[in-house]
């Protein structure tokens, strides 16, 4: 199994803005409102594009299934790809993001020029009250088959425990909160968390209240031969852990994505720890942060489909 994709999907951000359903259990988002944000959000689409373009990373652009979605510009909580052709569509918490979710997705994959031979549709989970957004829930380490999952309303348990049984993976679930407290309010996504990359694994070991799970992620994570570089609280508030390898198709060279504000919080001996596996590709996405409540990693899934 590839760790590292040399190709992603985004979704243009044609309808972004302030969305109070999902705002309720993510504390990242802003109310603020205008035609200025939707415009600055799409300036802030197309300098990503532009990052991926200049260093040979392919990506396709999709349109939202619908237009007015303020969240669609976040793609990998609806849906995940899976190098033996499989496209899953995951079971979302607010009616506001079940819209953006596309059951022709596979179809319009393979008119690109993609071998999507099947679709595992899991959508109907939400009848159940079982609730998994993605590769926001899901931090995977697919060479080892291991899914990390920070448990909250959006990520449910016996969620987890169903995706892995039916894809052959181990869980490995955990309590992370936005203060580190046992009190405080569950991360609304895994992959604010943490992120993990072919040999190396960026953790927020102080936003788990509980010391034994503390040691099992850890653990876990050396298990699979992961260099582990801890980040704090606050540098998770400036979306450190929300970063993602790629790897170029052109040169095979590594890259990790995550934005200029995350960049630019990292510690000296963090991001040469990071620079030892990957060059570091900063992205400005400031108004997608602040009023989306999401980063580079949120608005990037990772496309394993082979080509036709």
């Amino acid at each position: 199994m590839t760790q590292v994709a040399d190709s992603v999907i985004l979704v243009r951000p044609t309808g972004f803005g302030h969305d109070p359903e999902t705002a309720a259990s993510n504390s990242f988002q802003n109310a603020v409102q205008g035609p200025e944000v939707n415009r600055q959000a799409a300036e802030e689409f197309d300098g990503l594009l532009e990052t991926l373009r200049a260093v040979g990373i392919r990506f396709t652009v999709l349109e939202p299934k619908d237009q007015e979605a303020p969240n669609g510009v976040f793609p990998n909580n609806w849906f995940s790809t899976h190098d033996d052709g499989t496209v899953v569509l995951y079971p979302m918490l607010t009616a506001s993001r079940r819209v953006e979710r596309d059951p022709d997705l596979a179809r319009t994959l393979s008119v690109e020029g993609f071998k999507a031979e099947r679709t595992t549709d899991l959508s109907a989970w939400e009848h159940r009250g079982l609730i998994l957004e993605g590769t926001g829930s899901l931090v995977l380490d697919r060479t080892h088959r291991k899914a990390f999952a920070c448990l909250s309303e959006r990520t449910t348990e016996a969620a987890v425990k169903a995706w892995c049984e039916q894809f052959g993976y181990t869980p490995i679930t955990f309590t992370a909160t936005f203060d580190g407290r046992i009190q405080g309010a569950p991360i609304y996504h895994t992959n604010v968390v943490m992120s993990i990359g072919e040999k190396f694994a960026v953790a927020c070991f102080e936003a788990m209240p509980y010391p034994a799970e503390r040691q099992e992620l850890d653990e876990e994570l050396r298990k699979s031969g992961k260099q582990v570089i801890p980040i704090n609280v606050l540098q998770m508030h400036r979306f450190v852990g929300n970063l993602l390898e790629l790897r170029s198709a052109k040169t095979n060279e590594p890259y990790i994505l995550l934005s200029e504000t995350a960049f630019l919080a990292l510690a000296p001996e963090q991001r040469l720890a990071l620079q030892a596996h990957a060059r570091l590709l900063p992205v400005p996405v400031p108004t997608i942060e602040q009023v989306g409540g999401g980063s580079v990693r949120c608005m990037l899934a990772e496309n394993f489909l082979e080509r036709g």
